[in-house]
């Protein structure tokens, strides 16, 4: 009875261990986004600034810089909560400027993938990082019953 009872409490705690492991993992994997990003276009550059707020989050925001003046369009947070990863952006003239969530979908080294299927326009966000100074995001999903996608290489300044 005593082993049986032991046996129990080792698997107990070695689920334990996997789920403190994975939502460790989640937030680790992501780390990498951490730096400041340009997206060059032919109205000037864009870029994107992430930071690592605590064990759990990430935090960021888009922006482009007109005559001295920073434009922000959208600051988003990278939370780790029950053990999945969730994109949460917040865009400046849309959704009256509340946060819309984005659950992970695929999760994998140089790969970050979230979805929201109920949202209108992109249902996908995605990181691919190519080397350690560039990236690719990309928006994607259906517009006006049509599938649509945008690309946006961008190049680590620091």
């Amino acid at each position: 009875m005593t082993r049986k009872r032991n046996c129990s409490i080792v698997a107990a705690l070695l689920m334990l261990c996997s789920c403190t492991i994975k939502n460790t993992y989640s937030i680790k994997n992501a780390e990498w986004l951490v730096g400041t990003w340009e997206h060059k276009t032919s109205k000037g550059s864009i870029y994107e600034t992430w930071k690592k707020t605590n064990r759990n989050e990430l935090s960021g925001y888009s922006y482009m810089i007109k005559n001295k003046d920073t434009m922000i369009f959208e600051t988003i947070r990278l939370i780790n909560e029950h053990r999945k990863l969730f994109y949460i952006p917040a865009v400046k003239d849309q959704n009256s400027g509340a946060p819309v969530r984005f659950s992970e979908k695929k999760i994998s080294g140089p790969a970050l993938t979230f979805e929201n299927k109920m949202h209108d326009f992109p249902q996908i966000i995605s990181y691919v990082r190519i080397g350690n100074d560039s990236l690719q995001a990309e928006i994607s999903g259906l517009r006006n019953g049509k599938d649509e996608r945008r690309k946006f290489p961008m190049r680590r300044l620091k």
